[in-house]
């Protein structure tokens, strides 16, 4: 099998070739170097949101045919270097000395960034409004500041607890002295659990204390506001933001900002700011430089609740932000929080009481799953599935490779131009379809199962079914054939087929198969149909596998041959010796079928060919030219018996002249209805597409394909159903249409042009009417 190995930012692809199921990730690495020149160990992988990690298969994974790996690239690190100079470490702790700290010997080796002096001054810990001053930067010790979280860009109320010096390396190279930089080390006045951070200057500044009045805010300014990202209309963080548009009525004041989310240049336009009276200067360093700094504290400022059910009332019982069972904010040091649902709960209202707060590091609330067997710790290994456990193969002590080929890769599309119930033709296949693999005959709807051979259900009847030879009760005449049912067999092992072993029942495929005769149905005798014609319609495929047994069955591949009719089905004692179900079906199709004369004319005018599943044929070539490779190698190193294999070579080419290349045929042209010309006629809003889908009546029934692909809905990739062509000549589905409006979103899907909040959606009955024509039942598909 292949897959596709693709770069993050998607610039660059590779098909990686010749995988088995039973691949490892560190293996699929070294192909990933060959193609990409990416080292191992600086690939990250990455399928379907789950990194692979090296020691599992892809199998562990379910990464299947033609799926899509995902490949972040490391950056190199560069070198670190390490303070060994001694002239370097006195000049770091002289420079640390001024704000009274010694630095230990266990600091000495300490990375530029991470040399942080350790304050030894009691005085701020006795005496919280003192003000040290440390000798260098704009703050002091113990001042109120504004801080910037630099996750989310918003500022908090925070207070100087320490200022350090760093080195920072210059961006090139050369024989200045290293620049120096000032940390200031705050913590958060409403956040005391995040304990210390360190912060550089561009991300502090003085605490803000001055309220902007109505009349002083004016366009272009940048001030300091309250929102809310999520709800704005609710109380949220603070934020710098630059005015765009201010708007004043007799009885509205509307203000519209563009709110700035950090310094890295991410931005919310057109934003309207709710709270008007709460707008505040930014204050600069040194500005307050003549205020004595600590002695006037400023107004403490409002943040959103930090709980939406509750809005943070003390006296309101809450299971979201409290403990999870009684919902009473008290007690806080009693309660564990449950490391996977995240909600708290006291120790005193568990089912049984704890008497203390355990010292285990993870802890899980009952109602989550707390296996221990389960639960994946860092830095360990996926463990196996119980569903993999219970697999044959986990017990099998084979060494065989699998996975290679197509028997067991998925689907990977899925037919939708009708329901999977659908009884008859599938639109748009036509008699004499030929698909190299049974996945394929899945994915095109003819029959949907993989490897089961009826597909139906025991209450409603048979959709299709395929004959494969697997049974030798079968027998096939062509346009009539005895079909022998399912069941009676151990397949326990992992086995595809075995011997019959005991006798079959009229129960689930097999009564399917049976409702499909236009008789009532009897479970002992069975039953003939006196009018067959009027039972239900099975869809046929012949298998390759059925040569052996019938000379109906195509030479390669899976051939649709059409629909059949259930005519009698009777119980009878097999050649095994156990009692079998079997069915006689005959041809009941409009269309000749594919081994007759009139048959292969019409494949011909169609030009149906064999169908491969994407990349099929490219990986054949490459399998090609690597026993090509193997070849020459061999014949290098036995040039003896690569003459001889030469000279068979020769002489079976001598004996059959080179293969012709076949002449193109005219395909057929596809065949419109008088009905559906009128549909199409009376469809004036597209126009304009249903003449450009005529120019490809000349490609038969992929005309179909066609059709499909111009009028997919660009929402949900499907044929639009209760189609809205908008005044922009775009077609969608109503219920799409109706899901973007609720959402507020007002405009065309397509192309964004403005519908307008009132739009009328008139579905476009001419085009409904047409795709009912074309795919019948296609909405029940979806």
């Amino acid at each position: 099998m292949w897959i596709q190995v693709r770069t993050m930012d998607g610039k660059e692809t590779h098909r990686v070739d010749s995988l088995s199921k039973l691949t490892k990730v560190d293996e699929l690495r070294v192909k990933i170097f060959e193609l990409f020149k990416v080292e191992p160990e600086r690939q990250r992988l990455f399928y379907r949101g789950k990194q692979m990690e090296d020691g599992h298969t892809i199998f562990d994974y379910n990464v299947g045919l033609n799926d899509i790996v995902q490949l972040l690239v490391r950056q190199k690190m560069a070198p670190v270097d390490v303070v060994k100079s001694k002239d370097k470490e006195a000049e770091l702790s002289d420079s640390d000395s001024g704000c009274g700290s010694t630095q230990s010997e266990s600091d000495k080796n300490s990375t530029h960034g991470e040399v942080e002096a350790q304050t030894a001054g009691t005085s701020a810990q006795t005496n919280a409004t003192e003000l040290i001053d440390p000798g260098f930067g704009f703050y002091k010790v113990n001042e109120m500041v504004d801080a910037r979280d630099l996750n989310m860009g918003a500022w908090f109320e925070a207070q100087i607890v320490n200022v350090t010096k760093t080195t920072k390396m210059p961006k090139e190279e050369a024989t200045a002295p290293d620049e120096e930089e000032i940390l200031y080390h705050v913590k958060y006045e409403d956040y005391p659990e995040n304990g210390e951070i360190q912060l550089l200057k561009k991300d502090v500044r003085p605490r803000a204390r001055t309220v902007y009045q109505w009349h002083q805010l004016e366009k272009g300014m940048v001030v300091m506001v309250n929102y809310n990202p999520d709800d704005p209309k609710e109380r949220g963080y603070w934020y710098d933001a630059e005015i765009q548009r201010k708007r004043e009525t007799r009885t509205l004041r509307e203000i519209y900002a563009k709110i700035i989310l950090g310094d890295a240049g991410d931005s919310l336009n057109d934003c309207r700011i709710m709270f008007l009276t709460e707008i505040y200067k930014i204050e600069v360093p040194g500005s307050l430089a003549d205020t004595p700094a600590g002695s006037e504290s400023p107004l403490k400022r409002s943040n959103g609740p930090e709980c939406k059910h509750c809005k943070d009332d003390p006296q309101k019982k809450c299971q979201w932000c409290n403990c999870h069972i009684c919902g009473i904010k008290q007690d806080p040091d009693k309660q564990l929080l449950c490391d996977e649902c995240d909600m708290a709960y006291h120790i005193y209202c568990l089912n049984p009481p704890l008497t203390s707060i355990p010292d285990d590091e993870d802890w899980y609330c009952p109602g989550c799953r707390n296996d221990a067997s389960e639960v994946v710790l860092a830095g360990e290994k996926l463990k196996e599935s119980k569903k993999k456990s219970k697999m044959a193969s986990a017990s099998s002590s084979s060494q065989r490779d699998w996975g290679k080929g197509m028997a067991c890769v998925g689907r990977t599309k899925q037919c939708t131009i009708v329901p999977s119930n659908h009884y008859g033709p599938i639109p748009g296949i036509p008699v004499g379809s030929l698909w190299k693999f049974r996945v394929q005959v899945s994915e095109s709807g003819v029959h949907r199962p993989h490897v089961a051979g009826i597909h139906g259900r025991s209450n409603d009847g048979a959709f299709s079914l395929v004959l494969a030879g697997g049974y030798e009760d079968d027998v096939d005449d062509g346009n009539e054939f005895t079909y022998t049912g399912s069941g009676g067999r151990d397949l326990s092992g992992n086995k595809r087929t075995a011997e019959q072993s005991c006798d079959q029942t009229l129960t689930h495929m097999n009564r399917a198969l049976a409702l499909n005769c236009n008789v009532n149905v009897n479970d002992k005798n069975g039953a003939e149909a006196k009018n067959w014609k009027e039972g239900k319609p099975v869809r046929v495929v012949r298998s390759c596998k059925g040569r052996k047994h019938s000379k109906y069955s195509p030479e390669e591949g899976n051939r649709y041959d059409g629909i059949y009719k259930v005519v009698k089905y009777w119980p009878a004692k097999g050649k095994s010796g156990f009692l079998v179900w079997r069915y006689l079906l005959k041809r009941d199709d409009d269309e000749p079928a594919p081994w007759t004369r009139d048959g292969k004319d019409r494949i011909k005018k169609f030009g149906l060919t064999m169908q491969y599943p994407a990349g099929y044929q490219k990986e054949k070539e490459n399998k090609n030219e690597v026993e090509e490779e193997e070849n020459t190698a061999a014949a290098a190193a036995t040039p003896s018996k690569a003459k001889r294999k030469r000279k068979s070579q020769g002489s079976e080419s001598s004996k059959s002249p080179p293969a012709k290349t076949p002449k193109k045929t005219k395909v057929e042209v596809y065949k419109l209805t008088k009905e559906q010309k009128g549909f199409i006629k009376n469809d004036e809003p597209n126009k304009k597409l249903w003449d450009e889908a005529m120019e490809s009546l000349s490609l038969g029934p992929k005309f179909l394909n066609k059709v499909e692909e111009m009028f997919l809905c660009i929402c949900c990739q499907e044929v639009v159903f209760q189609p809205i062509t908008t005044e922009c000549q775009h077609n969608v589905c109503r219920e799409c249409l109706q899901r973007s409006f609720k959402a507020d979103v007002y405009t065309c899907p397509a192309c964004r042009y403005d519908l307008g909040k009132n739009y009328s959606m008139a579905v476009n009955k001419p085009l409904q009417d047409i795709l009912n024509q074309f795919f019948p039942g296609y909405s029940n598909g979806r």
